[in-house]
């Protein structure tokens, strides 16, 4: 039994009924937007309820697309080393799954699909845009210089970037329907002169070598086949001297890959997330170096401190249980939007799949064997210095230091009430 002043829940008899409620309130809540309206494709931040598409697929083969997605795996047992099968499909696989999820993450999370660590004093909008602040910061970006966004999805950190530097950023995404969406946004928000999103493969970019002054990848390399291909063409299209500034997914010190639980978590966090593979953060930090970077700072991010009252995982609900439920309620809401034929049949398929990695992904910071957010640092050696000449210049240059975590939060207020849309992250409930 639960009380709140005069009300009171008997919690047994919400656990019996916990399907019909989902079910019932899920209905109640499509006759009542349909009483409204049916609202048209031309949607404003998010994708409601009535808008959820299968992006760029069309409607009758999202069912068809899901199942081949899943068929790009070597297993889809949990617990026996998922992988992609053929590496020369990777791109494709992560566009299919960019065009089947980019609604659904839209629609349950925001337009930054990443996570951060939640700040002192500040709600989740706050501590996102901090966290993307800080990698404006980072980079050294300023007016009159333009920095690369490696897989910018529909945009969030883009124009977070470019407002509060003042600079220019140019995304690259592999999905069409996410350069639509990023274009909307960037007009909309009256950012269309300083942010532009281009459709391309980061691992053959349509940029001239030397084309940018910045860099940064908001957990967005991970979808490479390896992480020396990406890394290479940043640097290749990097000016000397400049700094590229990526948040990774990989497994911790704490993964045991001979410990089964740890590897089928692991698992479903490739699987649920169009991951050809996980790599531990060793493996991040020589791929930056084996291509010519200098590594300047290498560190997970979401380790707790002083500067976060709650970890990163929490943004999903809390604990599993409340997260299990929230993503019932919603699922159930896609489910009645399929069978009514608002949303294309396969997409209860695709909330599944985000759901049952929503899980993993929490469980795995539980454990502390995962973290989205390893920060690697690296910077490509000026002309005529070698990379440790270029590493003892940057030992001496203290003054320079990139700012705090905790001192981009204090813009972020008002930077979020100016360049937010109140969410942001990576998996959907």
């Amino acid at each position: 039994m639960v009380s709140l002043g005069n009300f009171s829940l008997d919690t047994g008899w919400v656990a019996d009924n916990q399907q019909n409620l989902l079910i019932g309130g899920a209905a109640g809540l499509a006759a009542l937007g349909l009483l409204y309206k049916r609202s048209s494709r031309d949607y404003k931040k998010s994708p409601s309820s009535f808008q959820l598409s299968g992006g760029a697929v069309d409607a009758g083969e999202v069912k068809n697309t899901v199942k081949e997605y899943y068929g790009e795996y070597n297993t889809l047992e949990r617990g026996k080393g998922a992988v992609m099968k053929e590496s020369q499909k990777v791109a494709d696989l992560v566009d299919k799954f960019y065009s089947l999820v980019t609604d659904l993450y839209e629609w349950g999370w925001g337009q930054s699909f990443h996570f951060a660590r939640k700040l002192p004093n500040r709600d989740w909008s706050a501590s996102e845009v901090a966290h993307e602040a800080w990698a404006a910061a980072t980079i050294r970006l300023g007016p009159g210089k333009t920095a690369l966004d490696v897989g910018c999805g529909v945009g969030g950190p883009m124009r977070t970037v470019a407002g509060v530097s003042g600079g220019n950023v140019v995304g690259i995404t592999i999905n069409e329907y996410q350069v639509q969406r990023a274009t909307y946004h960037n007009e909309k928000q009256g950012l269309s002169g300083q942010c532009k999103a281009v459709r391309g493969n980061f691992l053959e970019m349509p940029f001239q070598a030397g084309a940018f002054d910045a860099a940064y990848a908001m957990e967005a390399t991970c979808h490479a086949p390896t992480l020396e291909q990406v890394y290479s063409e940043v640097y290749r299209v990097l000016k000397p001297g400049s700094i590229f500034m990526t948040y990774e997914w990989v497994t911790t010190p704490r993964f045991d890959p001979s410990n089964t639980q740890h590897v089928a978590c692991v698992d479903e966090i490739i699987i649920g997330n169009g991951l050809p593979d996980m790599r531990t953060w060793k493996q991040a930090e020589e791929a930056g170096k084996a291509v010519g970077f200098n590594l300047l700072e290498s560190r997970d991010v979401a380790q707790a401190s002083a500067a976060a009252v709650q970890p990163w995982y929490m943004r999903l609900g809390g604990n599993v249980p409340l997260f299990r439920w929230i993503g019932a309620f919603n699922g159930s809401i896609v489910a009645v939007m399929e069978f009514l034929r608002i949303a294309p049949r396969g997409l209860s398929d695709v909330h599944k799949m985000l759901f049952d990695t929503g899980v993993s992904v929490m469980e795995g910071g539980i454990e502390g064997i995962f973290t989205p957010m390893h920060m690697l640092i690296f910077q490509k050696p000026a002309d005529g210095e070698s990379q440790q000449q270029q590493q003892g210049k940057e030992d001496e240059e203290d003054k320079a230091a990139p700012p705090t975590y905790a001192a981009a939060a204090a813009a972020a207020p008002s930077a979020s009430a100016k360049l937010a849309n109140g969410k942001g992250g990576k998996s959907t409930a």
